[in-house]
């Protein structure tokens, strides 16, 4: 109200449920965009992603009936073949068990064919599900551990068939050696895979999260101007008529003349706060071919100074230095600034005498002091106002770097300083 105490926090609009999804869907069709076709294909169809693992790991296991091996036992080869990719169907929903399964099923598969093709391919999916699902340190650790078993195996029990050795090549031991060693660099590449996946997915995800937070914020900052706006019509409109209406009553019957023409302010005054607030409101409609925002002219000063002398306030009015900057936001917060103050005086004060209104233009700093003064007693009913007038005027100030002081002087009434630097302006969205 009239003490800084009472002017109490600026309110904030939640944003409305209806644009979170919009900003969430904006964010998925960027990431599809990323993505490819395929690549968002398979992320929305993931069981079709897991039949195309399964299928692949067949494939890669069906080498071994090309070679025509008759020394390798077929039978147990296809039931350790389909027994593992029966299980990699649920890699996605179980991946540290689908690797530990597999890693046996792998084990007995080189015991039983020593020339089977798909030698730790159902690893490697199974390393994949587990890097996209858990931490980097935990998958690289996963992965170097199920290699092992496999690494173990080769090194001292593997005996490389006859037919895989040539003379002129490495020996037995060194394949083996060789073998071990391509295992376990497979299956950190595996891991390596998914690890980047996973990072990939949570850089989207909190992309997503920032779009979704950047909808907020503007929808805030949107609301909060929407507020501040409605606050200065509102309240500056219907002080005003408040006190044309007082001032009626009293002058009725000794001149009725005088009357009218109070009545008539009125009425006026009433019809532009219509028309201001269809402005402001007009921010919520779809359509965007009117003039959405109520920013009065600089030259509507004279007129808003006028209009509160014949609401009862003796103001007087000076304006120093050079024009105002051809800023209409700039000259907009003057004069929300202006018109917040005086409806302060008119709404809390008593006993008011004089008020100063003075708006200096700095030629040589370029900063803009603009002073409102009364002489009245303040009132302290904290159920008059809604303690956003002087939030607001700070709000306003804050875009151009300024700052706002306002509160009761020694010598009696109130006392509104704001000083403002628009070299130093730092618009939000582009809008006040």
């Amino acid at each position: 109200m009239r003490t800084k105490d009472q002017a109490g926090a600026a309110e904030r609009t939640a944003v409305s449920p209806a644009d979170l999804p919009s900003a969430a869907r904006r964010a998925d069709e960027f990431t599809a965009r990323r993505r490819g076709a395929l690549r968002t294909y398979f992320y929305s169809h993931p069981r079709v992603m897991d039949v195309v693992v399964v299928i692949s790991y067949l494939l890669a296991g069906s080498g071994i009936f090309l070679s025509g091996d008759p020394d390798v036992n077929m039978s147990e080869h296809v039931v350790i073949v389909l027994a593992s990719a029966t299980v990699l169907m649920f890699r996605r929903d179980k991946p540290l068990a689908v690797l530990a399964i597999v890693s046996v099923f792998e084990v007995l598969n080189i015991v039983v064919v020593p020339t089977a093709s798909n030698i730790g391919v159902g690893i490697w999916f199974a390393l994949y599900a587990v890097a996209v699902r858990y931490k980097t340190v935990i998958s690289f650790a996963l992965g170097i551990i199920s290699a092992v078993p496999l690494m173990a195996f080769m090194l001292f029990l593997y005996q490389y068939p006859a037919d895989l050795l040539s003379d002129n090549g490495p020996s037995a031991a060194t394949s083996s050696i060789i073998s071990a060693i391509v295992m376990l660099l497979s299956n950190i590449i595996a891991t390596g895979v998914g690890a980047a996946v996973r990072s990939n997915r949570k850089h989207e995800a909190e992309l997503r999260q920032w779009a979704i937070r950047n909808a907020e914020l503007a929808s805030v900052a949107e609301r909060n101007r929407i507020a501040r706006e409605m606050h200065d019509v509102v309240a500056h409109s219907l002080t005003v008529m408040v006190a044309l209406s007082d001032g009626a009553a009293v002058v009725v019957k000794r001149d009725p003349a005088k009357a009218g023409d109070v009545l008539g302010q009125l009425s006026q005054t009433g019809r532009t706060a219509l028309a201001d607030m269809r402005r402001v409101l007009g921010v919520l409609r779809a359509d965007g071919g009117t003039n959405r925002s109520p920013q009065p002219d600089h030259t509507d000063m004279g007129a808003l100074i006028e209009g509160f002398r014949q609401a009862g306030l003796p103001i007087s009015f000076t304006q120093s230095g050079p024009p105002l900057p051809a800023d209409p936001a700039l000259a907009l917060t003057v004069y929300r600034i202006v018109q917040e103050s005086l409806t302060n005086v008119l709404r809390y004060g008593t006993a008011v005498s004089r008020v100063e209104v003075m708006v200096a233009n700095n030629s040589l700093t370029g900063a803009i002091t603009v002073r409102i003064r009364d002489d009245g007693h303040g009132t302290l009913d904290a159920s008059i106002g809604s303690g956003r007038g002087i939030v607001g005027m700070r709000e306003r100030a804050r875009i151009y770097a300024g700052t706002v002081d306002a509160g009761p002087v020694p010598q009696g009434g109130w006392l509104v300083t704001v000083a403002l630097h628009p070299g130093e302006s730092t618009p939000v969205n582009g809008q006040l």
